[in-house]
């Protein structure tokens, strides 16, 4: 079984809306720069953890694990509750938000495409380091 294992360093970034600009006569479509910024620093993260691999081909698992700072201005007591996991992350961006960004950040880096993700969980909380931890598993699953 095929795994790549990587963390996306510094706050998780959610995917934006795309945008849409008049040019003259016509309108052209765009990602947000916040969320194209993210989307390439989690490419590069990946593709230092593909380490010359090939791209996996068949269905893969996907784990993340999204850790957000926990805010300086809270309390020492909330501060420690929160590392201990006692505080949940309930504050934006949504995890679905953040697995969209980070699952399109690996198109063509670690797999051929997002479509190829068949199972996968997510979840959200405050850490010392923010980041996010992304594991990619092969699945020995026949396609389609």
């Amino acid at each position: 079984m095929n795994e790549v294992q990587f963390v996306v360093p510094g706050n998780p970034v959610g995917k934006g809306r795309h945008k849409t600009a008049r040019r003259g006569k016509f309108l052209t479509h765009y990602t947000p720069e916040k969320t194209a910024n993210y989307e390439s620093l989690v490419a590069h993260a990946a593709h230092v953890a593909m380490a010359g691999r090939s791209l996996i081909a068949g269905p893969v698992y996907v784990e993340m694990d999204i850790r957000f700072q926990i805010p300086a201005s809270w309390s020492k007591k909330k501060q420690k509750q929160a590392a201990e996991g006692l505080i949940s992350a309930t504050k934006k961006p949504d995890c679905s938000n953040v697995q969209k960004s980070i699952e399109d950040g690996m198109n063509g880096v670690v797999y051929v495409d997002d479509v190829q993700i068949v199972k996968g969980t997510q979840s959200k909380r405050y850490a010392e380091t923010p980041g996010v931890v992304v594991i990619v598993r092969e699945l020995e699953l026949m396609t389609a």
